[in-house]
């Protein structure tokens, strides 16, 4: 959206190290902060969801609880490392939100969630 990571800082009131660790995934952004970067980048909240639907929310936030309780039928993947730390992660992303049409940003989420869910073979 061609906003620097200082300005972005700035506009919300945290340092640039803080909003490269929102990007990278390191940090998660609280809800007031959502709010903030939403409004310093002109877009509402809901942006930030486009392509999740309710269905992988309420199985995120109850994969915690059946996870804890031993009623997961299947056990989250396990990463050695987490991969949203890698440079090939923020690049993804960088260049992701580059993208200015947001009917092509949507379908290259959904062709990439669905080689990510495809079964190997």
């Amino acid at each position: 959206m061609r906003i620097s990571q200082t300005k972005l800082g700035q506009a919300i009131g945290v340092t640039f190290q803080q909003i490269q660790k929102y990007e990278s995934g390191t940090n998660r952004v609280g809800a007031s902060n959502l709010f903030k970067i939403a409004k310093a980048l002109g877009v509402e909240v809901a942006f930030f969801f486009e392509g999740v639907s309710s269905e992988d929310v309420t199985s995120s936030a109850s994969a915690g609880f059946a996870l804890a309780s031993g009623l997961s039928d299947t056990p989250p993947q396990s990463f050695e490392v987490n991969p949203m730390n890698s440079r090939e992660a923020f690049e993804l992303m960088h260049n992701y939100f580059r993208i200015p049409d947001p009917i092509v940003r949507k379908r290259l989420f959904q062709l990439v969630r669905t080689l990510g869910f495809a079964e190997k073979q």
